[in-house]
């Protein structure tokens, strides 16, 4: 792109989202359309200066007055090196270095077509004058008028009371108007004096001085403002500010208004270093009217990752926030209304060629009336893996050592150390495979603040071996079933995994929790994650896998059943040292189905054959029939969920009403309590140079019990709508992401 095209961008780079380190990539298909450009043939096409001249003329008439005044009538062409002038008379004056030109005047260089009523050319081309003028820039659908435009050698362009749009039509949906406008290419940005911008014809701001893009580079300016309404929050307005500190470095300042709350800033900074990235985020309401109490509402997140030299890495994610409704009263793009905590996390690592060192600090925020978690201050890990050499396998060790505190004083803290250590031998082929693993696991604790638990121990030592025999064998056929072509796979796999029983209810719980039981599940190592519940096991896993491929290897269907076979009795709860009875665990289905580029069908469930019951279940159903347009139909169970059944149902859509108008919506429904959870409807008019959207949404409030809200008689349901108007057409997706549960993207698609 040459420089006098990025003249040109102009104001069409006012709404794109900024990508400051070239993270993100934007799918063509993310735009949804473009105004057709009008194009014109190149005037100079072919034509080539005579050797030592300026210029050359070409026309049908010509008449010389002393040798020094040349006039030229009928189709006048005449070439530079940069531009070209069509008109239909063309008088040169070689004394005053002029070219006066009239009737129908066309204008062009590399970077834009300008048609005019009159040209002046003075000093020998240094400064060309166009009246009267209409303009296209090249490549682009901007364009507009101008009664005065001045051209320099340099490539500098002054407009004076001037127009800009990329929308066509006798009145456009959106223009800029200025008394004038300067843009050079040695500058990145353009400069608009007392400007005004016009929706369909009707001046809505006015801005005495505007800065503006006119490259491709980042540039401090105003950002579209965004407008919606809840009923938690009234009328908002959004009104975002980009500042382009540095090349590595950006912020976006908006301040946001709230009709019933008050004013709140947003401020986003990001940076980029040689070895760095990061953010960070700093949300502030100094007063909530909604509140009796005046104590300010925020929250403030930093995010970085970095590395130190080839080996070293730092990870930091820290947020705090003032309270627990903050998400749900106000919102933040930080988190989603129903996310239960906060991270607080910061990392350091070494990692070598067969080891690696780290060290984590880690807290969470719980947000409503749960128990506080423990923090980890510090922890600290090792892992070794050397290769055996005289055989194929590994020796492998883990150690880390854990010290966990807690606000609540009613809790007991410890300091645990845990070494594992063995051998692990894999053989893969692409047939079979068969991974065998031997090991030992060591933990010890010292455990304080116990006299509420009398039946913790303040010293506890936990020594348990571990044996993991894991194997399959990878079957393939050609099949006909749905056509020629196809392959059709067979995957059976079978894992034995014996630890022995060992009484831990000595030891309190810091960081354990049960993991889900999914068919991947059936072949891990363990029923819990962390340390503190060590499962016994001596069972078998057994799964089988069939899998159908096209011609280019994309699964079209596939099928698992799986199931662990109990050798012993088991404690299935980490919190008692009672054994049950179970001879074999839950049946574990996964189910994929693909019918064309269109359709799909994927579900998981856990059937308990003992009870005859399902534990949990997921199905979806997704039809789309291009970017813009699905229909995906979800539905999810799960039995003893905090003592509760949960079943919801919810139906998303999307799909062109008309060429230009656009229906999202999404309902989910609570099938147990027989209500309704989240409904959310929006409508999207996209045109080629704008776009508006309009929704209006009605969720569920998970608030967290206060009494200082001034409205107690606040209902149980937020409702509202949102407008927003853009220059550049949204993605649709932005609209599913407004909603509560957002958008499952069937994975399929990304293929």
């Amino acid at each position: 792109m040459s420089k006098t095209i990025k003249t040109l961008v102009l104001f069409t780079s006012m709404s794109l989202p900024y990508s400051v380190f070239g993270e993100e990539v934007i799918d063509s298909e993310s735009i949804v359309k473009f105004c057709p450009v009008p194009q014109y043939p190149n005037l100079a096409e072919g034509e080539t200066l005579p050797s030592g001249k300026s210029y050359r003329i070409k026309a049908q008439n010509q008449n010389m007055q002393s040798g020094k005044i040349g006039e030229f009538t009928g189709g006048v062409y005449l070439y530079t090196k940069d531009q070209t002038i069509k008109a239909d008379a063309v008088t040169i004056d070689r004394d005053k270095s002029e070219v006066i030109a009239t009737g129908n005047i066309h204008y062009q260089n590399q970077g834009i077509n300008i048609f005019a009523e009159q040209l002046a050319a003075r000093n020998g081309g240094e400064e060309t004058e166009l009246l009267g003028t209409n303009y296209q820039l090249t490549g682009i659908a901007g364009h507009g008028g101008a009664d005065q435009i001045i051209v320099t050698q340099s490539g500098t362009l002054n407009l004076n009371e001037s127009s800009f749009t990329t929308c066509y039509g006798e009145t456009p949906v959106w223009e800029l108007k200025a008394s004038e406008i300067q843009l050079s290419s040695d500058e990145t940005f353009g400069k608009a004096y007392h400007a005004k911008f016009n929706l369909m014809g009707v001046p809505v701001m006015y801005l005495p001085y505007y800065s503006f893009p006119i490259t491709d580079d980042r540039q401090t300016g105003l950002l579209y403002p965004k407008f919606k309404s809840s009923s938690l929050s009234g009328i908002e307005v959004e009104a975002p500010f980009y500042w382009n500190i540095a090349p590595n470095m950006d912020a976006t300042i908006t301040p946001h208004y709230m009709s019933k709350r008050g004013l709140r800033l947003i401020t986003e900074f990001r940076y980029l270093l040689e070895q760095h990235v990061g953010q960070v985020d700093l949300e502030y309401l100094n007063e909530d009217k909604k509140y009796l109490n005046d104590d300010p509402r925020y929250l403030a997140r930093w995010q970085h990752t970095g590395n130190f030299g080839e080996n070293y890495r730092a990870y930091v994610d820290v947020t705090t926030i003032s309270d627990d409704n903050y998400l749900v009263d106000i919102g933040s793009k930080q988190y989603s209304d129903n996310d239960p905590y906060m991270y607080q996390i910061g990392e350091l690592a070494y990692f070598s060629d067969n080891w690696s060192m780290g060290i984590r600090a880690q807290d969470f925020q719980v947000l409503g009336n749960y128990e506080p978690n423990y923090k980890l201050l510090p922890q600290i890990d090792f892992n070794f893996y050397q290769e055996l050499g005289f055989m194929p396998g590994t020796f492998e060790l883990f150690t880390e050592a854990s010290q966990f505190v807690t606000n609540n004083l009613n809790l007991p803290e410890a300091e645990r150390v845990h070494i594992e250590a063995g051998f692990n031998f894999p053989y893969v082929t692409p047939a079979w495979f068969l991974n065998s693993e031997f090991k030992v696991l060591q933990t010890n604790y010292r455990q304080t603040n116990i006299d509420l638990l009398p039946e913790l121990e303040s010293s506890v030592s936990r020594t348990l071996p571990k044996i993991r025999l894991h194997s399959g064998v990878n079957f393939d056929r050609s099949t006909a079933l749905i056509g020629d072509g196809y392959t059709q796979t067979l995957e059976p796999q079978v894992q034995y995994l014996y630890i022995p029983y060992e009484d831990q209810s000595t030891i309190g719980l810091y960081d354990t929790t049960q993991l889900q039981d999914d068919y991947n599940g059936l072949f891990r190592d363990t029923r819990y994650s962390g340390l503190d519940r060590i499962a016994e096991a001596n069972q078998v896993s057994w799964g089988v896998t069939s899998r159908i491929l096209d011609q280019s290897n994309q699964e079209l269907f596939h099928l698992s059943l799986g199931q662990i076979v109990y050798l012993d009795d088991i404690f299935v709860d980490p919190t008692s040292n009672q054994p049950i009875s179970v001879s074999e665990s839950a049946i574990a289905s996964d189910l994929f189905l693909r019918l064309g580029e269109n359709w799909q069908f994927s579900s998981d469930i856990q059937y308990d054959t003992a009870l005859g019951e399902t534990n949990k279940s997921q199905f979806s159903v997704d039809y789309r029939f291009n970017k813009n347009s699905i229909i995906q139909l979800n539905h999810r169970y799960a039995r003893n969920v905090s003592l509760n059944v949960l079943e919801q149902a919810s139906l998303l859509t999307s799909f062109p009403i008309t060429k230009d108008w656009t229906f999202v919506g999404r309902y989910t429904r609570d099938l147990q309590l027989k209500r309704s959870i989240e409904g959310y409807a929006g409508l999207q008019y996209d045109s080629c140079c704008w776009s508006v959207r309009v929704a209006y949404h009605r969720h569920i409030i998970a608030k967290f019990d206060d009494n200082t809200t001034v409205d107690q008689n606040a209902g149980e349901f937020d409702t509202g709508f949102m407008i927003q108007f853009d220059i550049k057409a949204q993605d649709i997706t932005e609209m599913f992401d407004e909603s509560i549960f957002g958008y499952k993207r069937p994975y399929f698609l990304n293929n």
